[in-house]
Formats: structure tokens, sequence, C-alpha cells
């Protein structure tokens, strides 16, 4: 490996709190984009995905003011260890919607794609019809193979990977 590539990442280990954070914000901004510009409403899982990544950004916040008040390398580790059991419950969660994608088992009657949405729309109302629910079983954007659980699933395994790195990692 270069030495500069083994600097960098050695950097970001030590700052792994802050790094988290800033990759979850980074994964919760592709996903309103998404929505908003790409027209794709989430479902629920979609939504379960987003709320890992609201609870790594608080986690890695909070780590990184406890590290900046406290001036201590544990504080660091602690919140490296608490960001892998949060990235370690977004894995389980993306190859929970993901294997619903590929059909290898149910997804959530909630969001299934037959299911219709219990709320409708003051515009649906209107109409007499009803709004179908965006569906957990069906992928709605593939890239080289993979839907957005697919690399949610592998995003959220590379960033337990390095936050396990981050717990193990000793200030020199």
């Amino acid at each position: 490996m270069p030495p500069a590539l083994k600097a960098l990442i050695h950097r970001c280990l030590e700052n792994w709190p802050l790094v988290a954070a800033l990759s979850s914000a980074l994964m919760l901004a592709i996903a309103h984009a998404f929505e908003t510009f790409g027209g794709l409403a989430p479902c629920t899982l979609c939504l379960k995905a987003r709320e890992v990544y609201w609870v790594a950004l608080t986690v890695g916040a909070v780590g990184v003011a406890g590290q900046m008040l406290l001036k201590d390398d544990r504080i660091r580790r602690l919140a490296s260890l608490l960001l892998a059991a949060v990235f370690l419950v977004g894995i389980g969660v993306a190859v929970y919607h993901a294997g619903a994608e590929w059909k290898f088992w149910p997804g959530p009657k909630t969001c299934a794609s037959g299911a219709i949405q219990p709320l409708t729309s003051l515009d649906a109302v209107l109409k007499g019809g009803s709004i179908k629910a965006p569906a957990c079983d069906t992928a709605a954007w593939v890239f080289l193979g993979l839907s957005m659980a697919g690399w949610n699933a592998l995003i959220s395994l590379k960033l337990l990977v390095y936050s396990v790195l981050a717990v193990r990692l000793r200030r020199v």
C-alpha cells in the first residue's frame, strides 16, 4: 500500500466519529436527492435505513464533541464501537430490504407491491382514489446489478469495517 494512502486511512481512523458522521450525512443527502430530483419515493424499509444513518450521524457528532471537550482517545474508541453497532444494524436492514427485492423472503406486509397505502392524499380523496405505497419488494433503481438497498448493504459493511478498525487503533 502506498505510504500516502496508508497515512490517509490512519488519519481517517483517528478522526473516525467525524468521518462517520460526514459519511452518514452524505448518505442522507444522496437519499434525499433521489427522492427530490429523481422522484423515487422511499418505502418503509428505505425510511428505516435512513433512521440508521440519522443515529450514526448523532453518535458521530456526540463522539466528535466528546473528543474535543475531553481530549481522551477512549471517547473516539467508544464512539467507534457504538458506530460499529449502528452500522451492523444498517447492514441487517439493507440485507433484509435487498432480500425482499430479490424475493428471497417476504418484505413487510405494509409495503409489498400489492399493498395499498391506507393514507391517501387530499387530491386522491377528492377524486375517490387512493395512493399505492412504494413497494419494498421491487427495486426502484439498479446500478451495476445492485439496487439501492444492495449498495446500502455494501456501504454499511465498509463503514462497519472502518468503525472496527477505529476501535482497534491506538494513538501513537
